[in-house]
């Protein structure tokens, strides 16, 4: 088996500071928990930014200039800038900072989906902010966006024009189906790194049995010219990501994705989850592969090609 990637989800833009005091909001915050990850491990920081006020998920570039620079000083780790935000984002919100910022990895969804997060609204009593429960509640009726047209825009500004190398995220068997397309079209080319994404209601459940089949389905449309890597939102999170490890994928976790250390008690950092998910992975004899050996395995273009 080739060296394992850890990438680790540092804050994202589903969780709310109300359902843990560990979830990290303000620039210093983002920056100081994203090394944390990279020293413990994870070659890859997948980041998105939230206003330091109100935890809010933010596309303001100046928001992410708060800890970008900061990240990159810090450690070696990948920045990886999401490009699909929010879901109540735009796509030219969504697109503002990494434009800006030219990483050398951007996330792509590779669909519309439904996004509901409004269950986690009953396991709240108390809210920090007045924009929280209202977000989740009313995402009963979220759709979130990305046509062929606006991955098709997204390949070719953050792709073809910066440079940047994509974290394919596939909620869905038919996402990879999209992805076939756009290689057949010619805008993607290999290595491709793949993530597959479960548990996000809406998306596909966090099943073993889905997890075989997506592996049997990329093997067919792309061949030996894939990587995958695995996360799963909240409990699930380190029982597929295990099952990933032992298939010779790679691994993601982080706060984004699970806010649990273990069931009932809250991870504190996500370095915490770094090392968890490590000492898993080598003790199944995978070995944790660098930030430069990451960089390596998926052709990126080097953390000297950035704009921040």
């Amino acid at each position: 088996m080739s060296k394992i990637i850890i990438s680790c989800a540092i804050t994202g833009s589903i969780h709310t500071p109300s359902m843990s005091r560990y979830l990290p909001v303000t620039a210093a915050e983002i920056a100081a928990s994203a090394i944390g990850a990279a020293e413990a491990g994870a070659a890859i920081l997948h980041l998105h930014a939230r206003s330091p006020e109100t935890g809010q998920p933010s596309s303001d570039p100046a928001h992410w200039a708060g800890f970008l620079p900061a990240i990159k000083a810090g450690c070696g780790g990948v920045v990886n800038m999401t490009t699909g935000g929010s879901a109540v984002m735009t796509l030219q919100q969504r697109l503002a900072a990494p434009l800006q910022f030219q990483p050398e990895m951007c996330s792509l969804n590779m669909g519309s989906m439904n996004f509901a997060l409004y269950p986690m609204a009953a396991r709240i009593s108390e809210w920090k902010h007045v924009w929280e429960k209202p977000f989740l509640e009313n995402s009963d009726d979220l759709v979130f966006k990305n046509t062929p047209r606006d991955i098709a825009f997204v390949l070719q500004e953050m792709g073809a024009a910066r440079g940047a190398r994509f974290e394919f995220e596939c909620y869905d068997v038919s996402h990879l189906y999209m992805l076939k397309h756009f290689v057949d079209r010619g805008t993607v080319q290999g290595p491709l790194f793949i993530q597959f994404v479960f548990g996000v209601l809406g998306g596909m459940a966090a099943e073993p049995d889905m997890l075989v089949l997506l592996k049997r389905t990329a093997d067919r449309l792309f061949g030996a010219d894939y990587q995958f890597s695995v996360l799963a939102a909240g409990r699930m999170q380190i029982p597929m990501a295990t099952i990933a490890a032992a298939m010779g994928g790679h691994v993601r976790v982080g706060l984004e994705d699970n806010l649990y250390a273990a069931k009932g008690v809250l991870a504190e950092s996500n370095a915490q989850q770094v090392r968890q998910i490590r000492g898993i992975v080598e003790g199944l004899g995978r070995v944790v592969a660098t930030p430069d050996e990451a960089r390596d395995m998926l052709g990126l273009k080097g953390a000297a090609k950035v704009a921040f």
